[in-house]
């Protein structure tokens, strides 16, 4: 099956239009917005996890990895750094960290002033793994976005975090209606 276009009528134009002879009287019009966020998140979920399966990894042990090389030399943090650096929760960080260090990726190392604090560090091959599954990740992203100008994906990237605030202020308020 090809991929809807611009200008054809794609699967949320056809639930909208639905919901618009069923319900008349709601208002479909944010499913223009979310619906296909949704859907693009899906397609982009799909594209990632293919990429980074190709170098035996799982999309968390990658986002473990890429924290560890964003942190720099000598590229090591503690599973609480870790659970911090917003990409890895901290209920699976050890799950993850295990099997990392099983593949040879990463080492757990034990603070020199502190025996209690333990580190996790990149090995060499798991440097080398990170850095290319990263260079062939981002080359994924800009062919997903290669229909996008670079002032459109600029505009794309405000409106996106305009959203995500808009989206944190509601949980805020439905939150608070809850107390």
């Amino acid at each position: 099956m090809a991929a809807s276009r611009p200008g054809d009528q794609d699967a949320v134009a056809k639930v909208i239009e639905d919901w618009a002879r069923e319900r008349p009287e709601l208002d479909t019009s944010p499913l223009e917005v979310l619906a296909r966020l949704h859907r693009s998140f899906l397609r982009y979920s799909t594209g990632l996890t293919e990429s980074v399966e190709r170098h035996g990894l799982s999309v968390a042990g990658f986002d473990v990895l890429t924290a560890l090389r964003r942190s720099g030399e000598p590229y090591r943090l503690t599973a609480g750094q870790l659970a911090d650096s917003g990409l890895v929760s901290s209920a699976g960080v050890t799950l993850r960290i295990d099997r990392l260090e099983k593949d040879g990726l990463i080492v757990r190392e034990r603070d020199t002033q502190d025996r209690r604090v333990v580190y996790c560090r990149l090995t060499e091959k798991g440097l080398a793994t990170v850095d290319t599954a990263f260079a062939e990740h981002l080359d994924n992203e800009n062919r997903m976005l290669g229909g996008l100008s670079p002032s459109e994906r600029r505009q794309l990237a405000r409106l996106l975090r305009k959203l995500e605030i808009s989206i944190l202020d509601a949980d805020e308020e439905r939150a608070g209606a809850t107390r």
